[in-house]
């Protein structure tokens, strides 16, 4: 029977070269020439710290990223900004999350989704992807389509189709 899988995944790899990429831009522009600028990427924990003298130009930096990430292929829901930027010192320090894999709350309502649709496909949970199964192709295209309009707020990738 013909799959496919739900998945919402960020490439370290591809983050990484996003983050360089920032590194590179914000060296070379003028608005923060001579202020002390960190962009790290902690890739265990897929958690950006980023550190500028100012709220203003955190704003810029952050702008920057989503820019650099977007040419890369990354969309720019896998960032999590929630956490509010907080003074350290004489510069502001944000940590921002990037998500990786679906959470169990996100896969539940995708899930209800897909079942509420009334597709001729079955729907299972396995970890942090989502297995649709069917017996035509078209009918998971469909599945597809929906989930592509419908906003969730999370990038979803459909991996793994098997004819």
């Amino acid at each position: 029977m013909p799959s496919f899988d739900i998945a919402s995944e960020v490439d370290i790899q591809t983050l990484d070269n996003a983050i360089n990429t920032v590194k590179k831009e914000i060296s070379t522009r003028f608005d923060f020439r001579g202020s002390p600028v960190t962009v790290e990427l902690n890739k265990k924990d897929y958690q950006i710290l980023l550190e500028v003298e100012s709220d203003m130009k955190m704003k810029q930096l952050i702008d920057v990223l989503i820019s650099r990430a977007m040419k890369q292929g990354i969309d720019a829901g896998a960032f999590d900004f929630s956490k509010d930027a907080y003074p350290s010192g004489k510069v502001v320090k944000k940590e921002v999350g990037v998500r990786n894999g679906l959470k169990m709350e996100d896969a539940k309502k995708l899930v209800k989704m897909i079942k509420d649709g009334g597709f001729k496909v079955q729907v299972a949970i396995m970890d942090d992807i989502i297995r649709v199964t069917g017996k035509k192709i078209d009918d998971l295209q469909e599945v597809i389509a929906k989930c592509r309009t419908d906003n969730f707020g999370i990038p979803l990738q459909f991996v793994n189709m098997k004819g």
